[in-house]
């Protein structure tokens, strides 16, 4: 097994606080830790007030009490309500596909964890992701999991260098994967090892259009357009589709499907194209955290002209793909109010260009750079680019 502790001046008997949320993932982290030297202190985030939390609580009692480790509780459904489920509702009502899970591991589930070390006299953190922390010269990043078939590198992309600076990732190293750490927690006697995965978004308990809808958004009929204009069609709601959607749009008389290629919320239009037009050429990405690379580095090319050559995820669940990336040109302006500097020092915004073409993503998701398997930087979706294929 790959250390997990490479990135970090561990001493013997290290405190950590370790989130746990009841799984057997987290669990078996718990007892790596411990046997790699550390103090671990158990800590459930609480962040939704449900029977599933309160079975969480439970099991993550049980399993900390197995291990012989203090556990405590801590409330943080305040914080996870603004962080995380208010812009959840927000980006869906302008017509964006949000990350719910990236947004909460960097502005909500890694601070709470943060906060109670800091009043647990803990110096690190840790949690059950699959993925592992590298340095890269001065710099610390989230790097992919030994095991690739689970890596959630994607993440933990949005996390600062101080919150890695403390982050500490047991799992990422198992190159076996969940089915090696489902056999450690059976072999450990923990009484989570055959307990079934969470699901992708823990606060939505069956369709995310009820959700939205008990939340007040409802949204308004409108046309289903082609890119030149043309109405093909009726939509019930922007936030009832997802771009690169094709079943459900009950248009009829065309030669070939129709696939959503972007949402227009100031016209209320759901724009469609053909297969041939539904891939993408590029994206503009905002919002930048730089982990594996100084951002004056990648500046010092992008300021000659050049581009950065590196890799790109574009969803959670879609591979890597090589891409430029480059400053924005008048074909993809920056929003109003971004700045794109080449002498300030900074990038506020990148434009990715793909190598070929793909299947398409979603404004709201998050673009994330690899050098390798090493993070680079991720920023948030801004806009699609479609010109270099016909619509």
């Amino acid at each position: 097994m790959i250390s997990f502790v490479e990135h970090i001046d561990m001493q013997p008997g290290a405190r950590v606080a370790l989130g746990m949320s009841g799984g057997v993932d987290s669990s078996v982290a718990a007892r790596l830790l411990m046997d790699a030297g550390f103090d671990v202190v158990g800590v459930t985030c609480v962040f939704v007030d449900d029977e599933n939390t309160c079975r969480a609580v439970e099991d993550a009692r049980m399993v900390a009490e197995r291990l012989g480790v203090p556990h405590v509780v801590k409330d943080c459904t305040d914080r996870f309500a603004c962080a995380v489920v208010d812009p959840f509702v927000d980006e869906y009502a302008q017509g964006r596909t949000p990350s719910p899970c990236v947004a909460c591991n960097r502005s909500c589930k890694i601070p709470s964890l943060v906060e109670a070390a800091d009043g647990l006299g803990c110096r690190f953190v840790a949690t059950g992701h699959y993925a592992r922390i590298v340095r890269r010269g001065d710099r610390l990043a989230v790097a992919r999991s030994a095991f690739a078939a689970k890596d959630q590198s994607y993440m933990l992309s949005m996390l600062s260098q101080e919150q890695l600076a403390r982050l500490v990732l047991p799992l990422g190293s198992i190159a076996e994967g969940k089915a090696r750490v489902r056999e450690l927690a059976a072999q450990w006697g923990l009484p989570v090892a055959s307990k079934s995965d969470s699901q992708d978004i823990c606060f939505i308990q069956g369709s995310h259009l009820d959700f939205l809808a008990d939340r007040g958004l409802v949204g308004d009929p409108g046309n289903i357009v082609t890119a030149d204009g043309r109405v093909v069609g009726r939509h019930k709601g922007l936030h009832r589709y997802t771009i690169g959607q094709r079943k459900g749009l009950d248009i009829g008389g065309a030669p070939e499907p129709y696939y959503v290629v972007d949402k227009r919320a100031h016209g209320n239009e759901l724009v469609v194209a053909f297969a041939s037009g539904a891939s993408i050429a590029g994206v503009l990405v905002s919002d930048l955290v730089w982990q594996g690379e100084h951002a004056s580095r990648v500046l010092e090319t992008l300021a000659s002209g050049g581009s950065y050559a590196c890799s790109v995820k574009l969803r959670y669940r879609q591979a890597a793909v090589a891409c430029r990336a480059t400053v924005p040109d008048a074909a993809m302006e920056p929003l109003p109010g971004e700045t794109i500097s080449k002498n300030a020092g900074f990038v506020s915004a990148l434009e990715v260009v793909l190598d070929e073409p793909q299947a398409t993503t979603a404004p709201g998701q998050y673009a994330v750079l690899y050098d390798g398997d090493a993070v680079v930087a991720a920023g948030v979706i801004e806009a699609l680019r479609h010109e270099a294929l016909p619509l």
